[in-house]
């Protein structure tokens, strides 16, 4: 069988045209069966489409070709202007075909008024009950206004596919033209010059004015959805003080390259990501990371683009600019978020692609049942109620429901330094019933201290400068205490001859023609080393909370460092919240159970699992999955990293590394666990919003059609409430962006 071929390029592009649900499952459709296109997403509300493809099969120009035969327009947004500009500019033209409509369309609606005998008393223009001046004030509301809707009804009929361009089209058509051949009758008979027949050119062209105005509430609420992308993005400085060729010169934040030197003078925001070269300061990272506290710089310390330097002058080289920023990766992954698509979209997806035909089945439906059974040979009658039934049935509402609910939710989530992938994981996340939490730098600081030295018949100075020496060569948060707790009392480092970490349990070293080990009792037993002497000892400090490593040297067990990790001060207030949502908090570590358990009870966890390699932290998350559980895996360690990518939802705290970002589905900018709680409870909230949303579009629709049907509706009543009902979903969705947590 030959292999399934994968995409190896992709591209964003921006679609203009789209009116609903249908049109979003159209061209998603249309995309999908084109050849050499592996995967594409279509977001309606953020008006997008995410095309991964074969560049050897298929160009990004066929893309787009395919996207206008299906009656829309793509750009690719790297070669356009501002999402949010052209989201204004067609602001803009909505207000302006808005106020053309209304004024044409007023005249038509105070005719309407003597349709009503409870408002007889006001006065009525003979004029405005002319068909002929009628006719004149309908006809560009209709053809000139309302022309989109009959180019997009066209254009899916013919890839034989309905929107609700098409319901548009044929109920306000039905009410101009029928309203046409009334006129055209008058005018043969000779009829009155100042009054005619009822007629309902007022029915089209309020229509018309009611969806338009509908849309341009619509746009401009979904603007604000994206709210939290401006936000991210008003962060980034404007320009930079870069040092070249001797000078230092202030330019745009493009034009700085990877390399540049740059000067950030005292309250400036430091323009890229980089190294400190010279100079102290202090540095908020709020804006990043949340933290509250600024952070201390000095020579050889990173900083991150955006974040404020509050009291020195600092000098540093940029290592990251542009899209490879900090700044840039948060923006980039909340974008892809809101793009996507959670599964749960699926159910409106599936139901928009086959309501219009429904819909226009059953207004046929009912215009005979009016025509031929409960009032025969009323034409008039019969296509009004058909006219309320296509026109209420409009699935907008439908396919802004869940999209809607993504961008504003994942968008909050952002503000709050939560970092969701996908609209996937967002919706997972709400499923979690147990999480498991790494030890060290998630529940702890990660930043322990040296805490005891303890010899077996060796000599003080050159234990160190032996354990010293090897360690230093590890990455390990206990390494690095170890010998910072070395550097401190003035150790001369030794070189190192040979360097190897054995994962989960320790290392092991060549130093000056001497082996050491550094680890764990399983290390000693790997290399037959008798360490029986020193379990009373570290069994002791283990109960105090320590972890102990078992030094030996050329085979021989030479004694034990102890360090301590002390917990963050949020962990237990952390643990304690998502013990009250009703989960399962289980805390995994490589250290041994005594140490372990000794934390867990500091921060309230009962359920510990100790002692466990990086392969058994995957092997711990497939046990539990296996007994049903659905699992978040909390972690920041490059150890971590099978077990984020194999939970249900990963998520990675962002002080770590960036091998555990990668593989995490969900992203803590902060190193607070109380976040943790905050990222389930946002997606709690966020699937919540999207049911309610659901819940009303579909609910509108099942009731509205069946009023209509019964004769209880105005077209034009129905007209304002299918404007409403999407605006209303935009509006549910948007109160996400509210929430305080």
């Amino acid at each position: 069988m030959e292999p399934e071929k994968r995409s190896d390029t992709q591209v964003n592009l921006q679609i203009t045209g789209m009116t609903c649900a249908a049109c979003a499952t159209r061209i998603e459709k249309g995309l999908n069966r084109l050849e050499g296109v592996v995967v594409a997403n279509v977001n309606l509300a953020m008006e997008t489409a995410h095309v991964e493809y074969r560049s050897e099969d298929v160009s990004i120009t066929s893309i787009q070709e395919k996207v206008e035969k299906l009656g829309y327009h793509a750009m690719v947004q790297e070669d356009q202007v501002d999402p949010s500009a052209m989201r204004q500019q067609a602001i803009t033209k909505q207000k302006v075909k808005l106020l053309v409509s209304a004024i044409l369309s007023l005249p038509l609606l105070w005719s309407m008024v003597s349709h009503f005998s409870f408002l007889s008393w006001i006065w009525m223009p003979d004029l405005f009950m002319n068909p002929w001046f009628q006719l004149i004030l309908a006809t560009p509301v209709q053809f000139i206004i309302g022309g989109q809707f009959y180019i997009s009804a066209y254009k899916a009929l013919t890839n034989r596919s309905a929107n609700m361009d098409v319901l548009i089209s044929l109920g306000t058509s039905a009410a101009y033209f029928y309203s046409l051949y009334l006129t055209i009758q008058w005018a043969i008979a000779g009829g009155s010059v100042h009054h005619g027949p009822e007629m309902y050119y007022e029915t089209s062209a309020v229509l018309i004015t009611l969806v338009i105005l509908g849309k341009l509430f619509e746009a401009i609420a979904k603007g604000r959805s994206s709210e939290a992308i401006k936000t991210l993005m008003g962060l980034q400085a404007k320009t930079a003080l870069v040092v070249r060729d001797g000078s230092e010169l202030v330019i745009p934040i493009e034009a700085v390259v990877q390399g540049d030197i740059v000067i950030v003078k005292p309250g400036e925001k430091i323009p890229v990501d980089g190294d400190v070269l010279e100079g102290t300061s202090s540095v908020d990272e709020s804006m990043i990371t949340g933290e509250s506290i600024p952070v201390g710089k000095k020579a050889g310390d990173t900083v991150i683009g955006a974040t404020i330097n509050k009291n020195g002058r600092l000098q540093i080289r940029a290592t990251k600019v542009g899209k490879d920023s900090a700044l840039a990766q948060i923006i980039k992954v909340v974008e892809e978020a809101q793009g996507s698509k959670a599964p749960i979209q699926r159910v409106a997806d599936v139901i928009s692609g086959v309501f219009v035909p429904i819909v226009v089945g059953l207004a046929v439906l009912g215009f005979l049942v009016w025509y031929f059974i409960i009032t025969p040979g009323d034409f008039s009658g019969a296509l009004e109620k058909t006219i309320a039934m296509l026109v209420i049935a409009c699935p907008c509402a439908l396919g802004l429901a869940t999209p809607t609910s993504i961008m504003a939710g994942s968008g909050r989530a952002a503000e709050l330094g939560i970092l969701f992938k996908s609209g996937e994981h967002l919706e997972s996340a709400q499923k979690i019933d147990t999480v498991i939490l790494d030890k060290t730098g998630t529940v702890t600081k990660g930043k322990p201290e040296l805490t005891d030295i303890l010899l077996h018949h060796v000599d003080e100075q050159r234990f160190l400068q032996l354990v010293g020496s090897a360690e230093q060569n590890s990455e390990h948060p206990l390494a690095e205490a170890i010998v910072a707790g070395i550097r401190a009392k003035e150790v001369e480092m030794l070189a190192v001859n040979e360097f190897e970490a054995i994962p989960g349990y320790g290392i092991r070293a060549v130093v000056e023609g001497q082996e050491v080990l550094a680890g764990t009792r399983k290390l000693m037993a790997q290399y037959d080393i008798d360490a029986t002497s020193a379990w009373d000892q570290m069994s002791q400090l283990e109960e105090a909370g320590k972890t102990v490593m078992l030094i030996a040297i050329d085979r021989s067990y030479a004694g034990m460092v102890a360090v301590a990790d002390t917990i963050k001060e949020t962990s237990r207030e952390a643990v304690s919240r998502l013990r009250e949502m009703g989960l399962e908090v289980i805390m995994i570590t490589g250290d041994n159970k005594r140490t372990a358990q000794a934390i867990a009870a500091q921060v309230g966890i009962t359920s510990v699992r100790a002692e466990v390699l990086p392969e058994g932290k995957a092997e711990e998350v497939k046990m539990l999955q296996a007994q049903g559980r659905k699992v978040a895996m909390v972690g920041d360690g490059i150890n971590d990293a099978p077990a984020l990518a194999m939970a249900d939802v990963g998520i990675a705290i962002g002080t770590g590394t960036d091998v555990a970002m990668e593989a995490a589905d969900v992203t803590l900018m902060q190193g607070d666990l109380n976040r943790l709680a905050d990222a389930l409870i946002m997606s709690r909230k966020t699937m919540s919003n999207i049911k309610q949303n659901l819940f009303w579009a579909l609910g509108y629709n099942a009731l509205g059609i069946p009023i209509a049907a019964l004769g209880l509706l105005a077209p034009w009543i129905a007209g304002a409430a299918m404007a409403l009902s999407s605006v209303s979903v935009v509006l549910n969705a948007l109160r996400l962006q509210r929430v305080k947590l």
